[in-house]
């Protein structure tokens, strides 16, 4: 009978443990998850220490020696046990299928498998990559992001003494302008306590291309995130659900009509019990209700942006590259071996967030042999042939320009801009602020336009372009027109005026820049003028800089 009880003891103790250890770790109960793994390794090793330290009490006991402390020392005896014996083995066979697992999911022995996780479509840039308007392209950094959104929160006085801002930051596209949206969070366990009742207020919404800072209140708090604790943290929520889901980083995201959501990609491999990894399903979690939804990779709503994080499309790419001629080759001749470039950046394109990096060879070199753009929501990936500057080589030369005021370079953007090719940069100041804009052309990085604006810069680009001879001379030759104001709309762009003329025998649109053509404030709808006019500068529109007559 007290043999009985020992055992229920024993096994009430390795419960209680397994459970603390399972609550807080939150393993997923599936054996291709390298934490589960972890979890029972761990319970066999308790399980098999529990049984050598019983074991040695009772052969003190046997013997009728002293239960002093030196007594109690385990020795060689004591492992003769077959309780011992037996959860030794196990424990022991756990691992050494857990390293051979390992091993034979590796790309050591799966180099053509890794190789094939994703189908790359070579695509012509110019047809792919339209020029497009600078309230579609983000013009800030999520460092920059932070800092304003830092900044907003600064200035937030009913908030800002119980919550902070997370550091998410995720870039989604909203109502078809890009955006960096992250929620907030509680401030410490004790602000925890006296706010999870409501749960989160608000979150943080930043327009990258007008740089515009919202903090959107909620009707209804975010009761679920990941700075939520016991039952409402968002990863013990989605693990009691969802026992046997491995999951990626949840992303946070919000819908076309705001609405803040968890996207929660899950995870599976295709390679051995570890390798191959890939996104199988996304559950979506509305992060004020708790909602939860289980889709599948083809059935995810086209509003997610955040299915496949960067990291994983940039090793996908990298498995590619370097792995068409076998693993060894990666390490020793190197043939035909492609790797991205360090470094990424988000481009919106078909109402997605693509990532975008350079493909350069393994040898170090400083130039480009073209690069990629990958979905994050269906892993598409396409590869363009452009060869040129490394990026950090383009962001070099555009800090070159401006040594004497110390601006340091953010990672590229990569836009069309007449029809080449461009890096597009943001040069920032020591307090991480944007003070100037840069434009490279990727083939000829020598070629650099600085301007304090976006348009600015363009504009100078251009005639950098015009008088390089890189761009078609005719297309840009000056022409005039004359005609009678039909339509006429003032804005400001950029700190600068602008009026936007249409004529009764042009459907073009004309930009005037009040700073270069001040007579343009006589005229009025009615009034007969003429322009003279470069096509091409801004976004296929018919720029007018020059002066009415």
């Amino acid at each position: 009978m007290k043999k009985s009880k020992n055992i229920v003891l024993v096994a009430l103790l390795v419960l209680l443990v397994g459970f603390i250890y399972y609550y807080i770790a939150l393993p997923p109960i599936n054996i291709h998850a390298q934490g589960f793994w972890y979890f029972i390794i761990s319970v066999l090793a308790i399980v098999t220490a529990i049984c050598l330290i019983t074991t040695a009490i009772k052969n003190v006991k046997l013997h009728g020696r002293k239960q002093s402390f030196n007594d109690l020392a385990i020795n060689a005896s004591d492992f003769k046990s077959r309780r011992v014996l037996i959860s030794f083995g196990i424990t022991i066979s756990a691992i050494v299928i857990f390293i051979i697992g390992s091993i034979l999911s590796s790309p050591i022995v799966n180099a053509s498998k890794y190789q094939k996780l994703i189908n790359i479509e070579t695509r012509d840039f110019l047809t792919d990559i339209e020029e497009i308007s600078y309230n579609e392209i983000p013009l800030l950094d999520k460092d920059s992001a932070m800092l304003l959104g830092s900044r907003k929160m600064g200035s937030m006085v009913e908030y800002v003494s119980q919550f902070e801002v997370s550091n998410a930051y995720t870039q989604i596209n909203y109502q078809n302008s890009p955006v960096r949206v992250t929620p907030l969070e509680y401030g410490s366990i004790f602000k925890w306590i006296s706010n999870h009742s409501e749960g989160i207020p608000a979150y943080i919404r930043i327009d990258m291309a007008t740089q515009d800072v919202e903090c959107i209140k909620l009707e209804k708090g975010i009761k679920y995130s990941k700075s939520d604790h016991f039952g409402r943290n968002l990863y013990r929520y989605l693990r009691f659900r969802y026992p046997t889901y491995i999951f990626d980083e949840p992303s946070f995201e919000i819908d076309e009509s705001g609405v803040p959501y968890w996207v929660c990609p899950v995870k599976d491999y295709s390679i051995g019990l570890f390798g191959g990894e890939t996104i199988s399903n996304v559950v979506l979690v509305n992060a004020i209700t708790g909602d939860h939804t289980n889709y599948t990779i083809n059935d995810v709503p086209t509003w997610v942006d955040h299915v496949y994080s960067a990291d994983l499309l940039i090793r996908y790419y990298d498995y590619y590259g370097t792995l068409k001629h076998g693993y060894w080759n990666t390490l020793f001749s190197q043939k035909d071996c492609l790797k991205t470039t360090e470094g990424y950046n988000y481009i919106a394109l078909d109402d997605d967030v693509w990532v975008y990096t350079g493909v350069t060879s393994v040898g170090g070199d400083q130039s480009n042999v073209g690069f990629v753009l990958m979905n994050q929501r269906t892993a598409e990936t396409r590869y363009y042939t452009v060869s040129g500057a490394e990026e950090y080589s383009a962001m070099s030369s555009a800090e070159g320009q401006v040594q004497h005021l110390g601006y340091k370079a953010t990672f590229p953007l990569l836009l069309n801009i007449n029809n080449e090719p461009t890096y597009f940069i943001a040069l920032k100041d020591e307090a991480g602020l944007v003070k100037k804009y840069a434009m490279v052309n990727i083939a000829k990085y020598q070629i650099v336009a600085i301007g304090d604006s976006a348009l600015e810069c363009e504009k100078t680009y251009t005639t950098l372009l015009r008088s390089s001879g890189i761009t078609n001379t005719q297309e840009s030759e000056s022409q005039a027109i004359t005609g009678q104001i039909t339509k006429i709309a003032q804005a400001v762009v950029e700190g600068n005026s602008h009026y936007y003329v249409m004529l009764n025998n042009s459907n073009d649109i004309f930009d005037v820049t009040i700073g270069n053509v001040i007579d343009m404030m006589k005229y009025d709808v009615g009034s007969f003028v003429t322009f003279t006019y470069t096509k091409g500068i801004d976004c296929n529109t018919v720029i007018s800089i020059g002066k009415t007559q």
